[in-house]
């Protein structure tokens, strides 16, 4: 999510997605959409594109397993 919320404008979003490995058609429909952070979060869009094994290989840490982490150390 914070990826597609840095990604403002329309091209961003249409060249990260293709650099992604979405077919081109489809990253101009998923950069052109009108819905909003909330409703994109947890949609196909992102479910899609931004997995979470490419979000760990660029360093982001997965939410819930950190929470695992630290909730099992208290």
């Amino acid at each position: 999510m914070y990826l597609w919320k840095q990604w403002k404008k329309i091209s961003a979003r249409f060249k990260n997605l293709k650099r992604l490995g979405i077919a081109k058609g489809k990253a101009w429909e998923w950069a052109n959409t009108r819905k909003g952070y909330w409703r994109i979060a947890n949609s196909w869009i992102l479910s899609r594109s931004l997995t979470n094994e490419y979000l760990a290989s660029i360093g982001y840490d997965d939410i819930s397993k950190r929470y695992e982490v630290l909730h099992l150390n208290h």
